[in-house]
């Protein structure tokens, strides 16, 4: 539920901007010559015992599928399009994060294009993983098994690439489970590979080659980056159960539909069992159908159409009905397509009464979405709100949002909008199939759902909305601080902007405002005054940057330089008194105070890395390609020193210690090239690099060890020749891993930070789950 002047931005790992020629392509390592001081072997030990949990966010990100099984009661799972896959839990009313053991090297599987759970055997469900089909993510996508409801998994590798993060994520379901034998499967692909089958429960998949159309549709064919111009392929497959039997000798079903991405061609049937295929005759074109919804009991197919992909697009739209025992096709839009400024999607089904449907008008951003349903297979619709007169609405719900505060942005708008707002890109709702009561739906920033559906149907009657998303975690994080006092963390993020976490076992009441920032790109406090904080964002328009004197409690806007395009990142001196910004599309600048005029720096190349050091209210610091640069005027100029042997290709990251003055720790690098982590003493004049570790990506400090007089280091690495998130309490000298095989989360590269004042707590950035902390099982923290 994304505000619409940014949401079209696709959500791309902050590393992939201009970066993917080498940071995860996974290739040989390669270790730079040393230059200046020598560098020092480091000595690696064996897991820490670590207890790892979420910054409490909820939500924050879109969820383009929710599937419950049809077997079992409570058993739902949920998917994201770049943070992973949840099932939900009932006892806790929470979602349980399932792909958190997907490495580094294998990040683009946190992206989820579709899910499946097994009617037959609700033990095992299913997900088609993979971010990209272009060449962001350089990997191919799988198909992943689990024979115990997500705890452990296994791993069928594809021959081509799937896009849980692509234009067309939310139609769907791709993948599906055979009601009757359920070891035959079926996945739908993009990019012209076809339909393909497993019929050894998932561990093996062919081509269906007879498939008749692969799809052609494009969002945008001259794109080209591909990530617009790929074919959205296969988008849904749907057995009708009525045609097989189970029991000790299953037969499989033999009626078979498929949804392709072709306006003149969207509906293919099987009869006998997949082994022929043809075009259904006599249905609509025009339009992509999203979804495929089969309701046996009354044998009518349900399908909702769009002229685009989604899940941000899409003008017209219609929803028809196919009665699968007489051919006959009928339009039962609840609207119709003139009177539509969105598509549809978000189809269901009561599986309790197969004559109540529901969908959604997954693309109107404005007012908000719209939600339809019928009690009489379509004869006629109710909508969820209506003008009474414009631009007042009439609602039938009421939203309660105390749970998840921020869902209503701080917004104030006028008629006929609302805060908050019932949602947007809302391609996924399902109603329970064991309770008619209770109905999910996924939007563009979390889940929300009802447990008294049916009062829709009440004259005069409301239900109530609430968000259904704790425990699902899919921020984006570009920058973390922990500040030595105040707030125990500050968050940059991706689409939402950051929070200002007081407890981080607490949602928080509301992102950064005043002003709001589509996505935050970095933050720096003054650390001899945490009160001082500088961060700068992405915007449609100015201002981006913005300062607050109250650790982050309230903000204003500031003034920018002309060609400004981006946040970039932000540097506040030591004692508040300055500030360093290297924006997008501009150079490097310096101000004197918060929300003073900008003067551009010399010396220093635009798109440079800033910093300040942690002592000396005077000193900056910046790196680009490959050259480091020092201030000691406060900003105004910049000198490059000597160093060398640093990376000249890849994204890096450094810190200054805080407390000494000159001391300064350089991470990043590009696979292939020169890649690891330097420490410098002398404030940047010369870098000695940290032996034994071969890939370094993040740097940050905590409360040093108990006896220690050095701040414990923490970074996002690959030592010893593993990948995973490591610390040292002396300096470098040694690393302890502190995470594990089943916590990784993917790709941790953006931000790392110790904290302060716990000793061994540490605060992770992922891309797409959150913020993580752990705290070590021998040290347990005494607050949150």
């Amino acid at each position: 539920m994304l505000p619409a002047p940014h949401a079209h931005r696709a959500r791309v790992l902050p590393a992939l901007t201009g970066l993917l020629g080498g940071l995860l392509l996974g290739g040989p390592v390669a270790t730079a010559d040393d230059h200046g001081p020598a560098a020092k072997a480091a000595t690696v030990s064996p897991a820490a015992s670590y207890q790892w949990k979420n910054v409490r966010i909820d939500g924050g990100g879109f969820v383009p599928g929710i599937v419950f099984n049809r077997s079992e009661r409570d058993l739902a799972y949920a998917r994201t399009d770049i943070g992973g896959a949840y099932r939900w839990q009932e006892s806790s009313a929470s979602w349980k994060p399932l792909l958190d053991s997907v490495g580094w090297d294998d990040w683009g599987h946190t992206g989820v294009v579709s899910l499946a759970s097994d009617s037959v055997d609700p033990d095992r469900v299913y997900a088609a993983v993979g971010t990209y089909t272009n060449d962001w993510d350089p990997g191919n996508g799988a198909v992943l098994r689990s024979a115990d409801r997500g705890e452990t998994w296994r791993k069928a590798d594809l021959p081509f690439k799937l896009g849980g993060n692509m234009p067309g994520r939310g139609m769907g379901e791709r993948l599906a489970v055979d009601p009757h034998d359920n070891d035959v499967l079926y996945l739908g692909a993009p990019s012209g590979k076809g339909l393909w089958r497993s019929t050894d429960a998932g561990a093996t998949w062919k081509q269906v080659t007879n498939f008749p159309n692969p799809g052609n549709f494009q969002q945008d064919p001259g794109d080209t980056s591909g990530y617009n111009s790929d074919n959205q392929g296969i988008v849904w497959v749907t057995f009708d159960e009525s045609t097989g039997s189970g029991g000790t000798h299953p037969r499989k079903t033999q009626t078979v539909y498929v949804g392709v991405a072709d306006k003149a061609n969207s509906v293919y049937k099987s009869a006998d069992g997949g082994g022929s295929w043809s075009r259904v005759g006599g249905q609509p074109t025009g339009l992509l159908a999203h979804k495929g919804v089969l309701d046996a009991e009354n044998g009518y197919l349900y399908l909702a159409y769009s002229d685009r992909a989604g899940p941000y697009d899409g003008g017209k739209g219609q929803v028809w009905r196919y009665a699968t025992r007489t051919g006959e096709w009928k339009n039962i839009s609840p609207v119709a397509e003139a009177d539509t400024h969105y598509g549809f999607s978000g189809l269901s089904v009561d599986r309790q009464d197969p004559g109540t449907v529901m969908v959604t008008g997954y693309s109107s951003w404005w007012p908000d979405t719209q939600i339809f349903r019928t009690t009489d297979s379509g004869a006629n619709w109710t909508a969820a709100w209506g003008y009474s007169p414009y631009p007042t609405r009439e609602n039938r719900y009421t939203m309660d949002i105390s749970s998840v505060p921020w869902l209503s942005w701080g917004a104030r708008p006028a008629p006929p909008e609302q805060s908050p707002k019932l949602g947007w890109m809302t391609e996924s709702l399902e109603i329970d199939p064991f309770d008619s009561d209770r109905m999910m739906y996924g939007t563009g920033a979390t889940v929300y759902g009802t447990r008294d559906l049916t009062d829709w149907d009440d004259p005069g009657g409301r239900f109530t909305v609430t968000p259904m998303v704790k425990g699902l975690e899919e921020t984006a994080v570009n920058d973390l601080v922990a500040p030595p006092s105040g707030a125990p963390l500050l968050s940059a993020l991706g689409d939402i902007g950051g929070f200002r976490h007081t407890d981080v076992t607490k949602v928080p009441p509301l992102m950064y405002t005043s002003p709001n920032f589509t996505s935050t790109t970095s933050l720096d406090y003054a650390a001899a005054r945490p009160d001082v904080v500088i961060r700068s964002g992405n915007a449609d328009a100015a201002p981006r940057v913005a300062f607050s004197t109250d650790n982050g409690a309230t903000w204003s806007g500031g003034q920018e330089p002309s060609g400004v395009t981006g946040g970039g990142t932000v540097a506040a001196s030591a004692d508040g008194s300055r500030f360093v910004w290297s924006p997008e599309g501009a150079g490097v600048y310096t101000a004197t105070g918060p929300g003073a005029s900008w003067t551009a720096a010399r010396g220093i190349p635009g798109g440079a890395v800033v910093e300040a050091d942690r002592v000396d209210p005077k000193r900056f610091y910046g790196f680009v390609s490959g050259r480091f640069y020092v201030s000691s005027d406060g900003g105004a100029t910049f000198t490059a020193t000597a160093a060398a042997g640093l990376p000249a290709e890849g994204p890096v990251k450094f810190q200054a210690v805080p407390g000494r003055k000159g001391d300064i720790w350089l991470a990043g690098g590009k696979a292939g090239g020169t890649y690891g982590l330097w420490h410098s003493t002398d404030g940047g004049a010369s870098f000695a690099k940290t032996g034994g570790v071969q890939e370094a990506d993040t740097i940050g400090f905590g409360k040093a060890a108990p006896g220690a007089s050095y701040q414990t280091l923490y970074t996002s690495a690959r030592i010893g020749g593993v990948r995973g998130i490591f610390r040292s309490t002396d300096a470098g000298a040694s690393w302890t891993r502190i995470n594990d095989a089943r916590h990784q989360w993917g790709w941790t590269g953006a931000a790392i930070t110790g904290d302060p004042k716990i000793f061994g707590r540490v605060y992770v950035a992922t891309n797409g789950r959150g913020v993580v902390y752990g705290d070590s099982a021998a040290e347990q923290p005494r607050h949150p």
